[in-house]
C-alpha cells in the first residue's frame, strides 16, 4: 500500500497477436490500475488486495483483474469501465475497503484508546522535534547513535544529545518530551530514527522520478539541463556479470524503470562489466541495443598516466625514486611534521626577502601524497608538491638520514635528486601531467556531454604534438636554471654517455647527452602518451560519436552533417518513428538555416549549452526532432566520477566505528546525504505524513483543522 499500485509509464509495451498493446493513458484515467512486468497482466491494485474471496467470484471482471490478469486490449476500453461499475461494485466497495484500512483513526484500536487534542499536539511536536534532527544529522553525514544511551551516560550520542540540547532552549519541546509522554510514543527509539530517515530518503527519490524523462540516472531535465541523480546502493553477494546484471535491474524495478528507456551505459574497465562478449554492457545491451556503452573517459586517462609513468626504464625508474622520497619523507608523524615545518619556515624566508609574494590561498600548508595508480591526478600532484617543497624534502632526508640508527635510502636519495636527469624528467612529467591534468578535471564535471569530452581529448592531442615539436629547448632552459638555482651540476649535452642500461665499454652504445635526454626520453616519452591515447580512446572515431559530433555548436556549426544526423535515427530506430526518419533532413536542413541566422545561438560553446538555449527560446517544441537527437547525446555518460563521489559519501557515512549498519539505513542515509540539494527544498510536513501513514502508530497526528 504503501509503494502505491506498479504503473511503469515509460516502459515499451509489447503487442500481442492482434498488433494491440497496453496504453499508458489508462493509468491517469484508472489510477487503480497496475500493469505487471513480469507476466504482461494488468490488474486492479485495491481488488487485488481487497478482494472479497466466496463473496464476489462471480462479479465481472473478478478473475482477470484479481487473479489471472487481464490482457485483452481491444476490449480495455469496455472491460475497465464495466469493472469499475456503480457505487455499490466490488470495485468500489474494494477501494472502500482500502481506505478504511488506510485511515488509522478508523481502526478499532483507535476507536477503543481515545488521546486528548492536548496529547495528540504534543506527539506532533515530537514528531516534528525527531524528525528535524534526523533530517540535519543526515545532511551532515554524522552517527544517530551512542555507545551508552542511558540517562547517566555523559554521551548519548548524536540524536539524543541534540535533543537534550533542544530541550534547554525550547519550553514547549521539554513539556511534549517529560510530561504525560507515553513510553511507547516517544519518538526517540533507534526504530523511528530509521524510518524517519526512510521517509526522507524516500521523498527525495520521489522528486527525482518526478523529473525524470526518459533515462535512469543520468538524463536531461525540463530545463535542457543534464543532470545525475543517486538513487540508492545495492548488496550483492556475487560479482559475476550476471548477478551484476540482475542486480541493476531489481534498482530499476524497484523504483518503476525499466532497461528498455536506457540510452547510455558507462563503467571502470572490470572486465566484468565492460566485457565485449559476456560482460555487463553487453548483456544489458542484448535486452536493449540502444544501452550504447561508453568506458569512463576520466579512467581511461588515468590508465594513460600510468601507463606512460612505466614507457621507458629511465621513467619507471624516475617514479620508484618518486615513492622512495614521499615514504622516506612521510613515514611518521614525527617526518611529517619535520617536512611541514621545513617548509613553512622556507615560505618565511622567502616571503621576508622578497623572493616570493604572498596572497590569499598562495603557500598554504601541505604535505607530500604518494601517487597511486587508482587515485586520478595523483602523479602530478606529488612531482608538483615535490617542485614546490625541493629544498624542504632534501633537508628532512638529511635529517633522516642522520638519524636513522640503521642503514636507509634517504642519503641516496640526496643525490638522486639532485641530479640533472632527475630535475629534467621531474619538469617534462609535470608539463606533461599539466595537460593532462586539466582534461581530469573537466572530464569530471557532472554536466560534461560526449561531444564536449571528445573534443577535449582532440585539444590534448594536438597540445601533446605541440610540445613535441616545440617544447624541447623551453624544457631544456627551464631545467638549467632550475639546476643554477639549486647548485645541480649541468652536464655538457656534447658529452658521450651510454645509452640507458648500456654498457659504456668500446663506446658501441655511445650517443650524446643531448640526444640521450632530448629523443631517447622527451620524444620516446610524449610519443608512448600519445600513442597510448589513440589505443584507450579508439570510440572517439566511431560512428555513433563521429555523428554526434556534428551538433557541435562551436564556428558556427562548422561540423554540421545532415546526412550524418540523418543516419542517427537508424541508430536509434526506436526513438524514430517511420514517420520521423522521412522528416528529419527537412528538419535538420530548417534548423541549422535558423541557428546561425538567430544571435542568441552565437554564445552557444558546447551541446548542453545549445540544449538550454533551445528550452529557453522555445525552439525545442518547433525542431523536436532535431532536440531529441541532442537529447540522446547527452544522455551518453562520459565519465564515472559521480560514481566515485558516492563511494566518498559512503566512506563519510560508514566509518570503521559504524561499519555494522544494514544496508537499507546505509541506503537512506547516502540518499539523503548526496542528494541534499534537493532534500532541502522538501517541505517536511508532507514527510512527517508519510512516516505516520508508514505504519499503524499508536497514537495520531492531530486533525488539521477546517476551513470555511
Amino acid at each position: 500500500m504503501e509503494r502505491g499500485p506498479t504503473q511503469p509509464s515509460s516502459h515499451v509495451f509489447p503487442r500481442g497477436e492482434d498488433k494491440r498493446h497496453f496504453r499508458k493513458e489508462w493509468f491517469e484515467k484508472y489510477n487503480w490500475l497496475e500493469y505487471s512486468l513480469v507476466n504482461g497482466n494488468a490488474y486492479f491494485f485495491c481488488c487485488y488486495l481487497f478482494r472479497r474471496v466466496g463473496v464476489d467470484d462471480d462479479k465481472f471482471g473478478y478473475e482477470a483483474f484479481t487473479k489471472e490478469g487481464f490482457r485483452q486490449w481491444k476490449n480495455a476500453c469496455l472491460a475497465l469501465p464495466k469493472h469499475v461499475g456503480g457505487p455499490n461494485s466490488a470495485h468500489n466497495r474494494s477501494r472502500a475497503a482500502f481506505d478504511d484500512f488506510d485511515n488509522q483513526r478508523a481502526s478499532v484500536k483507535e476507536k477503543i484508546v481515545v488521546h486528548t487534542k492536548e496529547a495528540e499536539k504534543k506527539y506532533e511536536t515530537r514528531v516534528d522535534t525527531s524528525l528535524a534532527i534526523v533530517s540535519y544529522i543526515a545532511l551532515q553525514g554524522e552517527p544517530f547513535r551512542g555507545h551508552d544511551e542511558s540517562e547517566t551516560s555523559l554521551n548519548k550520542g548524536n540524536f539524543l544529545e541534540f535533543l537534550d540540547w533542544y530541550k534547554l532552549r525550547n519550553e514547549e519541546v521539554r513539556q511534549a518530551f517529560e510530561f504525560a509522554c507515553p513510553k511507547n510514543a516517544k519518538m526517540t527509539s533507534g526504530t523511528i530514527q530509521k524510518e524517519l530517515a526512510e521517509c526522507c530518503a524516500q521523498a527525495v527519490t520521489k522528486v527525482i522520478k518526478e523529473e525524470m524523462s526518459v533515462s535512469s540516472y543520468r538524463y536531461v531535465n525540463k530545463k535542457g539541463q543534464v543532470v545525475e541523480r543517486f538513487l540508492g546502493i545495492k548488496h550483492v553477494k556475487l560479482t559475476t556479470s550476471e548477478a551484476l546484471k540482475r542486480a541493476i535491474v531489481e534498482v530499476l524495478s524497484a523504483h518503476g524503470l525499466t532497461i528498455a528507456k536506457i540510452r547510455g551505459q558507462g563503467y571502470d574497465g572490470a572486465s566484468n562489466m565492460r566485457g565485449e562478449f559476456n560482460g555487463v554492457q553487453k548483456l544489458i545491451r542484448d535486452e536493449n541495443p540502444y544501452a550504447f556503452y561508453i568506458h569512463c573517459f576520466a579512467h581511461q586517462l588515468q590508465l594513460v598516466v600510468v601507463s606512460v609513468s612505466k614507457c621507458c626504464s629511465s621513467i619507471e625508474d624516475f617514479f620508484d625514486y618518486v615513492n622512495m622520497i614521499v615514504s622516506s619523507t612521510s613515514a611518521s608523524c614525527k617526518r611529517k611534521d619535520l617536512l611541514i615545518d621545513s617548509h613553512h619556515t622556507i615560505v618565511l624566508n622567502k616571503l621576508e626577502s622578497g623572493d616570493i609574494s604572498s596572497g590569499r590561498g598562495q603557500h598554504q600548508e601541505t604535505s607530500l601524497p604518494r601517487p597511486g595508480d587508482t587515485r586520478w591526478g595523483s602523479h602530478y600532484r606529488t612531482l608538483l608538491r615535490i617542485e614546490t617543497m625541493w629544498d624542504s624534502i632534501i633537508e628532512v632526508l638529511q635529517v633522516v638520514h642522520d638519524e636513522e640508527r640503521n642503514p636507509s635510502r634517504a642519503g641516496g636519495l640526496v643525490p638522486t635528486m639532485e641530479s640533472f636527469s632527475f630535475v629534467f624528467i621531474m619538469k617534462m612529467m609535470l608539463q606533461i601531467l599539466r595537460i593532462t591534468n586539466e582534461l581530469s578535471h573537466l572530464l569530471q564535471k557532472k554536466d560534461q556531454n560526449i561531444v564536449e569530452a571528445m573534443s577535449l581529448v582532440i585539444d590534448v592531442k594536438t597540445r601533446l604534438n605541440n610540445l613535441r615539436s616545440e617544447g624541447y629547448e623551453p624544457l631544456l632552459e627551464e631545467v638549467k636554471t632550475f639546476c643554477q638555482e639549486n647548485d645541480i651540476p649541468i652536464p655538457n649535452m656534447e658529452d658521450s654517455v651510454p645509452r640507458f642500461g648500456r654498457s659504456r665499454k668500446g663506446g658501441r652504445n655511445n650517443i650524446t647527452q643531448d640526444h640521450y635526454f632530448c629523443v631517447d626520453t622527451f620524444f620516446a616519452t610524449i610519443d608512448a602518451i600519445t600513442t597510448e591515447f589513440d589505443h584507450r580512446f579508439s570510440e572517439v572515431s566511431s560512428e555513433l560519436l563521429t555523428c554526434f559530433a556534428c551538433l557541435d555548436p562551436r564556428d558556427s556549426f562548422s561540423n554540421f552533417d545532415v546526412n550524418k544526423l540523418a543516419r542517427l535515427t537508424d541508430i536509434y530506430l526506436d526513438d524514430f518513428s517511420f514517420d520521423d526518419q522521412k522528416r528529419i533532413r527537412d528538419q535538420l536542413q530548417t534548423f541549422i538555416i535558423h541557428v546561425r541566422r538567430v544571435e542568441a545561438f552565437r554564445a552557444c560553446y558546447d551541446l548542453a549549452s545549445l540544449a538550454m538555449k533551445m528550452v529557453e527560446l522555445k525552439r525545442h517544441e518547433i525542431f523536436p526532432l532535431v532536440y531529441r537527437l541532442i537529447e540522446l547525446a547527452l544522455l551518453l555518460p562520459v565519465a564515472t566520477a559521480s560514481v566515485e563521489r558516492a563511494f566518498s559519501a559512503m566512506k563519510i557515512i560508514k566509518t570503521e566505528l559504524r561499519n555494522k549498519m544494514s544496508d537499507g539505513w546505509l541506503n537512506d542515509l547516502m540518499v539523503v546525504y548526496i542528494e541534499r540539494e534537493i532534500f532541502k527544498g522538501i517541505d517536511l510536513e508532507s514527510i512527517k505524513k508519510a512516516f505516520q501513514k508508514k505504519k499503524d502508530r499508536n497514537m495520531q497526528l492531530p486533525k488539521s483543522p477546517r476551513r470555511n
